[in-house]
């Protein structure tokens, strides 16, 4: 049972926590009251506002149609307002590019193209909405006058600036400097100034995209042609004034040695003529002028005009310096046509090393001319073709000309020493090793193959020149080379029939056949001549050693006074009889005066080979001391005179002393 005290507690506590729930509960109902009231009041608010905002939409709506459509009116206003402004500038563009279209281009382009720029703009202006109106026949005017001073200004400049290149410049383009250096640095031409070319290109693009003209594409190639013409010109008259002083350049045709030629130094050629050399010198640097000229000018056309005029353009252009040169080397073939009909074949010769060139720069100048016309490319082939006939037949003129020379008793030496024959005859093929590839080509051009009786290798065809190999080249002119010595020792030996001394003729023959074997090893065409005869050299030796042994007969005549024959058999301690006597006398007067006779005649013949000399005087020497020898053994102290002295005049010694002065014309 709870206490009383605890249950009023409990009561009383339960009351306050009623009460304080009756109290919240009011504060509740109170706040909810007032928040219908706001709520009521809030609504009342947005309904008169909505009524509001809908009233000032149905206000505004009509006033924003209003506003936009005047502003749609404004823009159109300002649009055509602009657009009258751009109409009324088209009237307004000749009378603004008047002055600076008179004046001209010059110094100010850019400024020029813009003015021209507005001129055309205001014509294709007029003529789309008023071709019948004055103005368009204005601006018509303005502009043909502007596009004529820009074709004046092109003109102008290609002319003020374009010059011949400096010939020093030129050389060095083509590479002519010191022979020591392998590599040339390639050097840049530059014909025109940046500026002026950057002006020339501009308007060049301007007739061409909006002038519609082609007529500056004929100024230009008639000025550039010019100037490459000039340029060649100046570069030929500077090597000319060059060419006798020791600064003569150095030969393009010399560069190419290395491909073509021995470095043995060969002699000159009979007859040489410096002047000729150095013309066909002069002639070979114009050859690599006009190639990287003319390289050089492609690379400037090709900034200059569209793309599908430029090789048309550049054919035209390059026409008279090309002409020029294939003039001079048609002239050249002239020559050497007239040097052979008055049997000048050495001065065919300077074809050779032009010749040369001409083939070593035929890629570069194919190249150079590719896309050309075909009668400007086959300008070169003609005029290769034209030298090759030409020296083919000096070559084939010369060989029978050596065999055809005639014996002139005049013209033969008197002492037996080299022909002229035999010396021109040396030269010339020396000059030939100094070109053999040409020189070889030029005859397998001919299709001499079946003329020398060579045998075709079945992989080398006769249907043109460039079919054949080298080797068979070089079998070619080694038998050419062979036909001419063959031809030259049938004349010697012919010649050598108008001595009336057999001794003598040998001596000339001895001589004529040891300079060509000894020409033939200096120069090295020795190689040459094996390729197809191999025992060449021996053969010549053969025939060296058989003149000597004729010569050495014309001793006999000496020697056989100290002979046995015809000498009696003497016995010791016994007078000799008057006709032993005699004989011996006779045979003492026979040696000396036969010794005599030939040491004065053969003093003056000439032997001029030093070690062939030597040879000759010492086996002579032998053979004649020890004939002389052995008869002063058996006969020089028998009793057959009373003045022995008379007799015996000359002691062995002194005997070898006069052979040793056998073919000294100055002893």
């Amino acid at each position: 049972m709870i206490p009383t005290e605890d249950a009023s507690a409990r009561k009383r506590e339960i009351e306050e926590k009623l009460k304080q729930e009756q109290e919240t509960l009011s504060f509740i109902r109170e706040n909810l009251e007032k928040s219908d009231q706001l709520t009521n009041g809030m609504v009342s608010i947005l309904s008169s506002f909505e009524s509001r905002l809908m009233q000032l939409e149905n206000s505004i709506i009509p006033v924003h149609k209003q506003t936009e459509n005047l502003q749609r009116l404004q823009d159109n206003v300002d649009k055509t307002m602009s657009c009258m402004d751009h109409v009324i500038s088209y009237y307004h563009v000749a009378k603004d590019t008047d002055r600076i279209i008179r004046e001209g281009p010059t110094g100010r382009l850019d400024e020029y193209l813009a003015c021209i720029a507005k001129i055309q703009k205001a014509v294709e202006y007029f003529q789309d909405n008023n071709p019948d109106s004055p103005e368009l026949n204005t601006v018509k005017g303005l502009f043909e006058k502007g596009k004529e001073l820009l074709e004046a200004e092109f003109r102008s400049l290609l002319t003020r600036y374009s010059k011949p290149v400096p010939p020093v410049l030129i050389l060095d383009a083509i590479g002519v400097a010191d022979d020591e250096l392998d590599v040339q640095e390639d050097v840049m031409l530059e014909h025109l100034p940046q500026a002026v070319l950057h002006d020339i290109i501009c308007i060049g693009g301007w007739l061409v995209e909006y002038g519609r003209n082609q007529d500056f594409m004929t100024v230009y190639f008639q000025i550039r042609s010019s100037q490459l013409d000039r340029s060649i010109k100046g570069l030929k008259e500077h090597l000319r004034k060059n060419s006798a002083s020791s600064a003569v350049l150095y030969s393009p045709a010399i560069q190419a040695k290395r491909k073509d030629t021995p470095t043995k130094k060969v002699p000159k050629r009979p007859g040489k003529d410096d002047g000729l050399d150095a013309e066909m010198d002069v002639y070979v640097h114009c050859i690599s002028a006009f190639v990287k000229l003319a390289q050089s000018e492609y690379a400037l056309l090709s900034e200059v005009i569209p793309e599908h005029h430029q090789k048309k353009t550049f054919d035209s252009l390059i026409q008279e310096a090309l002409d020029n040169v294939m003039l001079e080397g048609d002239n050249i073939v002239g020559a050497a046509r007239r040097a052979i009909l008055r049997h000048d074949y050495s001065a065919v010769l300077a074809i050779f090393p032009v010749l040369r060139h001409l083939k070593i720069n035929k890629a570069d100048f194919d190249a150079t001319l590719q896309g050309t016309a075909a009668s400007t490319k086959n300008k070169l082939p003609a005029l290769i073709t034209s030298m090759e006939s030409i020296g083919a037949k000096a070559l084939e003129e010369f060989a029978d000309s050596i065999k055809n020379d005639p014996d002139k008793e005049y013209n033969m030496p008197k002492d037996g020493t080299v022909h002229e024959l035999t010396s021109n005859a040396i030269l010339f093929l020396q000059q030939l090793l100094d070109f053999h590839e040409t020189a070889g080509a030029m005859l397998a051009s001919q299709v001499l193959g079946d003329t020398y009786n060579i045998p075709l290798d079945p992989r080398e065809s006769a249907s043109s020149s460039s079919s054949y190999t080298s080797e068979f080249n070089k079998r070619l002119l080694s038998t050419y080379i062979c036909k001419v010595l063959g031809n030259l020792q049938l004349n010697l030996l012919s010649k050598s029939k108008v001595y009336e001394d057999l001794a003598l003729s040998a001596i000339f023959l001895h001589n004529n056949y040891n300079y060509i074997l000894k020409s033939l090893e200096k120069s090295e065409l020795i190689q040459l001549v094996t390729v197809t005869q191999k025992r060449a050299e021996s053969s010549y030796r053969e025939l060296i050693e058989q003149q000597i042994h004729v010569y050495q007969r014309s001793w006999l005549k000496v020697t056989e006074h100290l002979t046995e024959r015809n000498l009696p058999a003497f016995q010791p301690g016994a007078k000799l009889k008057d006709k032993e006597r005699q004989v011996i006398k006779d045979k003492f007067k026979g040696f000396n005066e036969g010794l005599e006779e030939l040491c004065k005649i053969q003093k003056g013949w000439a032997v001029p080979d030093k070690e062939q000399r030597d040879f000759i005087r010492l086996a002579q020497k032998r053979a004649v001391t020890h004939a002389y020898t052995g008869f002063l053994h058996r006969c020089a102290n028998l009793p057959f005179t009373k003045n022995p002295e008379k007799y015996h005049k000359y002691r062995p010694e002194e005997v070898e002393d006069m052979i040793d002065r056998l073919f000294d014309t100055s002893a």
